[in-house]
């Protein structure tokens, strides 16, 4: 059996990620035996820990999902979204041009709503629930499946 994650009530991830890894302790069922690399013999009990699970987390740096879709849709116009996210440039150029005459504010808001605009520390957003998430899928070499021709 494996404990759950304690979780972060600020950033609602597990408090031992690093490298979008948590561990969490597992206990054996009681009456289990293994065989340590010594050569002695150790009986659990069910109440020790006797192995560690990984568990996926996200990497996040205090950037709020909330924060940047109100700030885009509200003052998107102005650059405040990219500002707020760490592109300055683009703050600026949007600031300069009325949200590229409000055309870039509306993609902007569109692209920072479906998570496609992140911060720009390359972390991810704080979500204000602990569960399932959407993850973006990307074709790499690592993913890509070649179809191999006929001779």
């Amino acid at each position: 059996m494996c404990k759950e994650p304690k979780i972060d009530d600020a950033t609602q991830e597990p408090e031992n990620c690093k490298d979008r890894l948590a561990w969490v302790e597992c206990l054996p069922a009681p009456n289990i035996s293994c065989r340590l690399s010594n050569g002695t013999q150790f009986k659990f009990s069910g109440e020790e820990v006797g192995f560690n699970k990984s568990v996926p987390c996200r990497n996040v740096s205090g950037y709020s999902y909330k924060v940047a879709v109100a700030l885009s849709l509200f003052l998107g116009w102005i650059g405040a979204d990219r500002f707020y996210l760490g592109y300055p440039a683009l703050g600026l150029l949007k600031f300069c041009t009325v949200g590229f005459c409000g055309i870039g504010s509306l993609v902007d808001f569109m692209l920072i709503s479906m998570q496609i605009v992140g911060p720009s520390d390359g972390s991810d957003y704080i979500v204000d629930y602990y569960g399932a998430r959407l993850t973006r899928l990307s074709i790499t070499n690592e993913t890509y499946r070649r179809t191999q021709l006929s001779p």
